[in-house]
């Protein structure tokens, strides 16, 4: 009589999960090295060096223009002509806009007649009096009424000037807002105008770096439309107020813009060098952190893999600084760390 013996699912399930951390498994223990040898896990690998580690302060600034304006009327006055288009650079005091102004010239030209008729009743009296025919009281009314006669001249012809819409400073216009005919009020905006040939950008540090920036100091920005270009300025002023909240301080620093690439509004990321350091540096790949602790996988002679504790300082974007843990020349694991232990045998494909 045969037997058949029946196996539980249990015990089928067990057996395929022993054999499958078997499986998963076998990489260490081959990486760890066999009697052949031929499990060495394949690593890059990178020399720490000793060379100059700037430290780097970053932040976030948003340029704005070197001056900036709108361009409103004084008076509620009509267009009568338009000396721009839009986007033209201008020189300062450069005529942009006329507004009607035939009440003002005709005012000042009667005011030019009242003063040559004053003058010339002046100039009788004065006569008069050097005659004895004219009392001094009559001469100084005379007199009088002349400076008052000048003096509104003045008035009108200011309030003619004003009608006259010039460029304040040097720079570039934006959109027009208005066309001839339009009737403009004192506030609205005509167009903008912004000095753009040198570009100003105000951001915060923390007050940690406070002792670390002085004015005339070189700072380097960046903006996502200019991919790889950096622009160079300095900073032109340190608030003399720290933020009792944020515990940041303003800066503003100015940056040339020649080719006007820099536009008010843009975002840009600032770098200060803050100091440069004689470091001893590795790759920040090489690192393997475990809890507060940092370590690597020193490659000894026998190609033989040492996770060595290190004490970490500053960091820049794919390095950091080694205080501790290693020396000039020491070989660490770049690529592959994951798959080798304390003790593997590794082969070095690069480096």
């Amino acid at each position: 009589m045969s037997k058949f013996i029946k196996l539980s699912p249990l015990f089928v399930g067990v057996v395929a999960l022993a054999a499958f951390l078997i499986y998963i498994n076998m990489p260490a223990q081959e990486a760890q090295g066999g009697p052949q040898g031929g499990g060495d896990t394949p690593v890059v690998v990178s020399e720490a060096s000793n060379q100059a580690f700037p430290v780097i302060v970053e932040a976030l600034g948003t340029a704005v223009a070197n001056e900036s304006v709108n361009i409103t009327a004084q008076q509620a006055e009509t267009v009568i002509a338009l000396a721009f288009d839009d986007g033209d650079v201008v020189e300062q005091n450069q005529v942009l806009v006329e507004l009607n102004n035939r009440a003002e010239r005709a005012r000042l030209n009667e005011l030019n007649i009242n003063i040559n008729e004053a003058r010339r009743q002046l100039a009788r009296i004065k006569d008069l009096a050097n005659q004895s025919a004219a009392s001094q009281q009559l001469l100084d009314e005379q007199e009088s009424r002349v400076e008052t006669l000048i003096a509104q001249k003045d008035v009108a012809q200011a309030d003619l000037e004003e009608l006259v819409i010039r460029a304040p400073f040097s720079g570039r216009l934006g959109t027009r807002m208005v066309s001839v005919g339009s009737l403009v009020r004192p506030g609205d905006v005509i167009t903008t105008l912004d000095d753009l040939s040198v570009v100003k950008v105000d951001f915060s540090i923390s007050e940690l770096h406070l002792a670390s920036v002085a004015n005339g100091q070189t700072i380097y920005a960046t903006s996502v439309a200019y991919p790889g270009e950096q622009f160079i300025g300095e900073i032109s002023n340190i608030d003399s107020r720290i933020d009792p909240i944020t515990r940041s301080i303003q800066i503003r620093a100015e940056l040339p813009n020649p080719d006007l690439k820099m536009r008010p509004g843009m975002l840009l990321q600032i770098n200060i060098e803050k100091r440069v350091l004689n470091a001893l540096v590795i790759p920040e790949t090489a690192l393997v952190p475990e809890g507060d602790s940092q370590f690597v996988f020193l490659i000894n002679g026998d190609n033989k893999a040492k996770k060595t504790l290190v004490t970490v300082g500053e960091r820049k974007p794919g390095l950091v600084q080694i205080l501790s843990g290693l020396s000039e020349g020491d070989k660490v694991i770049t690529e592959g760390t994951l798959r080798v232990r304390d003790g593997s045998a590794v082969r070095v494909v690069k480096g």
